[in-house]
């Protein structure tokens, strides 16, 4: 399989060498899965940015973007490896993603990086992620999880919450934020009184919850999936009285949360990666004009991630990923001529004539070593029902 795909690979790029031609940008999201409620708008922020480039007819002499979808399933590491695969076999050379951290592992180990496929992640933020030896290869515009359990305690600290529990799901994502944030919030004072993971999938979850009251806390830390085991959790947290106050990450947060618990969760806090500023109004703007919920979690980070991935292209004048690769962090960053959504083709025009751009997007990117957004978060809390903007840290 791998010398068909590289076969494959290396009759794109000839064939890409000259004049306009058809960029496949895939989609390799968890379209089923514990996050599939999120996918959608992930996808859709993507291909908002493709659509774009594609229409401006300034990107790489007149060539047009498709976008191919496969599902990561999140949770199933062969699945989204054998889906990547056929993506590969058929002509793609970038991709947007993945969407959970296990299967983006698997994944940029076993397709990407032996067949030289650049990726970059919206949402995959586990810590591991950011020692790969990835040969320039991933990329992600979501902050690492070692970033994102220093702010839930800091939020949680600031709350008054003294002491937590913490429950997690079985694997990468789940394990390496809820050390971070263990380690951070008995850093700045706090108690944790256990920390256990769950699996998800289950019916039934009052036997992790009993263990979970048993050992006390002011609040609960979720750090869960949404359509899995997270929800599963919470609902019989609720129901037996263990818990009233909860933390949620990035993996348990939109509007699905809402509209499985609403005001049952009224004050709990709730974080996960966004930025403020012209650029997320711009996104939101553009968002309402092509149908999509702006608010989703990661839908910013998946169109930044779409536009990142052809303009780097653009800057190398090929739509080569070993050439694109080498100028995603020179069109991420400063120097050069600000871009906001919106403005892909603007940056296409600049590109083209040899100036330089520093891609802001819709989440304030600015990648750092080795390849990651820096990280900007959202604070929002449940009030009257319904998910609320506090802050931004």
């Amino acid at each position: 399989m791998k010398r068909l795909l590289l076969a494959t690979a290396a009759t794109a790029l000839i064939a890409g060498a000259a004049g306009a031609e058809e960029v496949k940008l895939g989609l390799h999201l968890g379209f089923t899965g514990p996050l599939e409620s999120m996918a959608p708008n992930i996808a859709a922020g993507a291909e908002a940015a493709a659509k774009e480039i594609s229409e401006s007819g300034k990107f790489l002499d007149g060539s047009t973007v498709v976008t191919p979808r496969s599902d990561t399933t999140c949770i199933d590491a062969a699945a989204s490896v054998s889906a990547a695969e056929r993506q590969v076999a058929d002509g793609v050379r970038a991709m947007v993603g993945g969407q959970c951290s296990g299967e983006t592992i698997a994944t940029l180990e076993k397709v990407g990086i032996p067949n030289g496929v650049l990726m970059i992640s919206p949402s995959a933020t586990s810590p591991a992620l950011s020692t790969i030896d990835d040969q320039n290869l991933f990329y992600r515009t979501s902050p690492s999880d070692a970033r994102q359990g220093e702010v839930m305690a800091e939020l949680a600290k600031a709350q008054g919450i003294e002491s937590v529990a913490i429950t997690y799901t079985n694997n990468d994502y789940g394990k390496g934020l809820a050390d971070s944030f263990q380690a951070a919030f008995e850093k700045q004072g706090g108690t944790v009184t256990t920390s256990s993971a769950h699996d998800d999938g289950k019916a039934d979850y009052s036997a992790e919850v009993a263990a979970l009251a048993s050992a006390g806390g002011d609040a609960l830390a979720v750090v869960g999936y949404v359509d899995q085991g997270g929800s599963g959790v919470t609902r019989a947290s609720l129901d037996t009285g263990a818990f009233d106050k909860f933390i949620f990450p990035d993996g348990m947060i939109g509007q699905e949360l809402v509209d499985r618990f609403g005001s049952e969760i009224e004050g709990s806090i709730g974080i996960n990666p966004a930025a403020e500023g012209d650029g997320r109004d711009r996104f939101e703007e553009l968002a309402k004009e092509a149908g999509f919920d702006a608010s989703g979690p990661y839908s910013a980070e998946a169109y930044d991630a779409a536009a990142l991935i052809l303009l780097a292209m653009q800057a190398a004048g090929s739509s080569d990923p070993a050439a694109a690769k080498e100028k995603i962090m020179e069109v991420a960053n400063a120097p050069g001529e600000q871009i906001l959504p919106g403005e892909l083709a603007k940056g296409l025009e600049l590109l083209a004539a040899g100036e330089d751009i520093d891609y802001v997007g819709a989440s304030s990117v600015e990648l750092v070593e080795p390849g990651e957004s820096a990280g900007s978060y959202r604070e929002t809390t449940i009030k009257d029902g319904k998910l609320e903007v506090v802050a931004y840290h």
